[in-house]
């Protein structure tokens, strides 16, 4: 059935596309769609390719036209020839590429607006916008709840990787007045032990015993209450942080989490915060923090995006899809905004947009998402 749909939406758009090349004066709407409709990621392409049809269908005006081509998998070749395919066709604005690997071959189409899906780098250059859900929006939204509870001693976790050098420059923008960071060892034998040494747990499994010895020795109610409470715990004495921030994902979040779990790490008294987790409920299946929290898009919006998606397709969607959706919504607003888009200064505006993702907000050049705060409570996800 996706085959048929895939087939079907590519016939359309290419009887689309091959009447456009002679009229670039109408007031059509011509926008660019890369993806990788070949090669190791030809899923996701098929997903974005969706996902605009379903944005067509929303917006529902006849003067819009996507024009799709193939950039391969990481195929620099077959990339230029799509882009000058669809510059060709008649489009000044192009949505993709997924990442940033590319930018430096999109700075020749200099009279070319990209409007990318990476989440790299909020940074508005030359002439490329990013609208993914970047981790500079993810820890502002983290930081303004961090202030909000009051928490005075933070701790920001990650771990040792190829991006630890550009996390480790997001985090110097952060306005919290007392944290430190702590990286981590990914692999989970060696994880264990950090996190030890970074709750002092050895210390705090001593002083446990200490007091428990001290009591066997009394004899009264109240020495004999404490006991009971103590042969509960695995430790006695509170961790020298207030709030954690894991920026880190899958398998390896749950590492993490478990690890502050074994280190008896109290989340009623410390909250744990990590970056934007997709709504994953794979969260609720393992002996993990029970109140976690993260910034993330519109879960409402996302669940509705997520319906309407499986009700046209019978399929459910990737979550970077939802950024290509949004952004056929952004080119749009900006469009008819503008009466027509002809620079990247056309997308420089005051005034917020609201989103799928969020709401969009550019400001110095950059990008923002305002994100919701959401949190893990008895196998739901809950808005803060």
């Amino acid at each position: 059935m996706i085959k048929i749909i895939i087939t079907f939406l590519s016939y359309i758009f290419l009887i689309f596309n091959t009447s456009l090349v002679a009229n670039e004066n109408d007031d059509k709407l011509r926008v660019g769609l890369l993806a990788p409709f070949s090669g190791e990621y030809k899923s996701l392409g098929e997903s974005l390719l969706l996902s605009t049809q379903l944005a067509l269908d929303e917006i529902d005006n006849d003067n819009i036209i996507v024009i799709p081509r193939d950039s391969g998998s990481n195929d620099k070749e077959r990339l230029n020839r799509a882009i000058e395919e669809i510059i060709n066709s008649g489009a000044k604005v192009i949505i993709g590429p997924m990442t940033s690997s590319y930018f430096n071959e999109l700075k020749k189409y200099k009279n070319t607006i990209f409007i990318s899906l990476s989440n790299k780098e909020p940074k508005i250059s030359n002439n490329v916008i990013n609208i993914g859900i970047s981790l500079e929006s993810q820890l502002k939204a983290i930081e303004k709840f961090l202030l909000k509870e009051k928490r005075e001693k933070t701790v920001i976790l990650y771990p040792k990787n190829e991006y630890e050098k550009f996390i480790d420059e997001k985090i110097k923008q952060i306005k919290l007045k007392n944290y430190k960071v702590f990286k981590y060892n990914s692999d989970p034998r060696v994880l264990t032990g950090e996190i030890e040494k970074l709750t002092n747990y050895n210390q705090r499994k001593k002083n446990l015993e200490k007091r428990k010895n001290s009591l066997k020795k009394l004899d009264d109610d109240r020495s004999k209450r404490e006991l009971v409470i103590l042969e509960r715990l695995f430790t006695l004495g509170k961790v020298n942080f207030d709030s954690v921030i894991v920026i880190d994902f899958g398998n390896s979040l749950k590492s993490v989490l478990s690890s502050l779990i074994y280190t008896d790490v109290d989340d009623s008294s410390v909250l744990v915060t990590t970056v934007n987790q997709w709504f994953d409920e794979s969260i609720f299946r393992e002996n993990l923090i029970k109140n976690l929290y993260f910034p993330s898009v519109d879960m409402k919006k996302f669940k509705k995006y997520n319906e309407n998606y499986f009700k046209s397709f019978g399929i459910r969607p990737d979550e970077i899809t939802i950024l290509a959706y949004d952004a056929l919504g952004l080119i749009h607003y900006i469009w008819k905004k503008n009466n027509g888009i002809n620079t990247i200064n056309d997308f420089f505006i005051k005034e917020k947009i609201k989103g799928k993702i969020g709401t969009f907000n550019f400001k110095e050049r950059k990008v923002f998402q305002e994100l919701k705060i959401y949190k893990t409570d008895k196998d739901k996800f809950k808005e803060y």
